[in-house]
């Protein structure tokens, strides 16, 4: 049997035919994954940096604007409506745009998904095809004298009218004799028009005698203010003003600070003032720092003062220099002797209620102020309810003010 040379140079005993190699990849699975997830990463970042978005990266807003009117979007019934027929052919004519139609916005805060409707008006700058983005100014509230009303860049805000001005045309009623003989008391209810629940609970589960105060935010505060005046509820309008921990404490937009110019602050007043109407007078809301700042403080009380307004310092700035100022320009006046919710809870509401009774009794009148905290509402209720037994007189803010600058 002839040998080959493979043979020969075959290592003895190892005869068995040689198995194939198998081919290896130059890299394995998971280098291939890493690969892969490079090159992911390199598109992405590629699109990042080259997609012309103005926007990306940036906190947005999502607006839905909802028509209160979608007759002209519907198909009008047969025989009724502008349809016409020509020639076979149907031609659908639009209904005509209304002067003063308006469009609900709905603004979607994009990090807490708060919600708030506001009211854009399309206004005649619509029909001449001007920019219309700004929000119409509040429409005037049922029930309110137009004399006592002159327009503003915002809105109407108050004014004297002769002899008329809005601190008595819209104080609550009271019987003011009644009041002159006896102890009496001042219930105000502060920082509604932004929750409709808890300003809706104030308006109907409080007596009428309680003042409501307002602030100019909220979607609609004019609509709810409008809806305490009903109910026969004496308003007052909340004014931001600045505190001593301002910008960490912020009382919201177009807060009157002591660093702007009179000018400045009274455009920012004007602002508030439009927002709502039939208020007898305006209160502080937060603002210590400002109320002890005569500067700032004083172009605002003569303003007010002049446009037949009172002033209600809620009593939280032992500084406040809001009582001679108004004193000064001859303006009604009246200050919060306790708050009685501090500590919102039914027993010390209650303790806080005796000692305004307390104080009443002293001095023949005195002041209380408060949120619509549930708790508040219920236990300031009940308190009402016995005042009469106990000889104290419930009366509006107003008729307070009068007693204390009678006294």
């Amino acid at each position: 049997m002839t040998e080959t040379a493979d043979d020969l140079s075959a290592p003895l005993g190892q005869d068995k035919p040689r198995r194939k190699r198998r081919l290896r990849l130059p890299f394995t699975a998971m280098q291939l994954l890493a690969v892969l997830l490079g090159l992911f990463l390199v598109t992405f970042a590629g699109f990042a940096i080259f997609n012309k978005d103005p926007l990306g990266g940036e906190p947005m807003t999502r607006i839905a604007i909802r028509e209160p009117n979608k007759a002209t979007d519907e198909k009008p019934a047969a025989g009724h409506g502008p349809e016409t027929k020509q020639e076979g052919k149907h031609e659908t004519k639009e209904a005509p745009k209304q002067a003063g139609e308006q469009k609900t916005v709905t603004m979607i805060d994009g990090s807490t998904g708060a919600r708030h409707d506001v009211v854009i008006g399309a206004g005649d700058a619509a029909d001449k095809g001007e920019a219309a983005a700004a929000s119409a100014p509040p429409p005037v509230m049922a029930g309110i004298d137009p004399k006592l009303l002159e327009k503003s860049r915002y809105g109407m805000i108050p004014v004297v009218a002769g002899d008329l001005k809005p601190f008595n045309v819209y104080a609550a009623d009271a019987d003011r004799a009644k009041a002159a003989k006896m102890p009496v008391v001042a219930i105000v209810i502060g920082g509604l028009g932004v929750g409709a629940a808890k300003t809706t609970d104030a308006i109907m589960k409080l007596p009428p005698a309680v003042t409501l105060a307002f602030t100019p935010y909220g979607s609609d505060p004019g609509k709810l203010a409008e809806r305490a005046r009903a109910q026969r509820h004496e308003i007052f309008l909340q004014i931001p003003m600045e505190p001593y921990d301002f910008p960490d404490n912020d009382p919201g937009p177009q807060t009157l600070l002591t660093s702007l110019s009179p000018d400045q602050n009274m455009d920012r007043l004007h602002w508030h003032l439009s927002r709502m109407q039939g208020y007898a007078g305006i209160a502080n809301f937060m603002g210590a720092r400002f109320v002890a700042t005569e500067a700032a403080m004083q172009p605002i009380i003569r303003e007010a003062a002049k446009r037949g307004l009172g002033f209600f310092d809620d009593g939280s700035s032992p500084r406040s220099i809001a009582s001679q100022a108004a004193a000064n320009q001859a303006m009604p006046f009246g200050k919060g002797d306790i708050a009685l919710d501090v500590v919102p809870t039914s027993t010390e509401i209650d303790r806080a209620l005796n000692k305004l009774e307390s104080a009443a009794r002293e001095r023949g009148v005195a002041v209380g102020t408060a949120s619509a905290l549930p708790v508040s509402i219920e236990r300031i209720g009940a308190w009402i309810k016995t005042l009469g037994d106990r000889g104290i007189l419930l009366v509006p803010l107003t008729t307070a003010m009068l007693k204390s600058k009678s006294s």
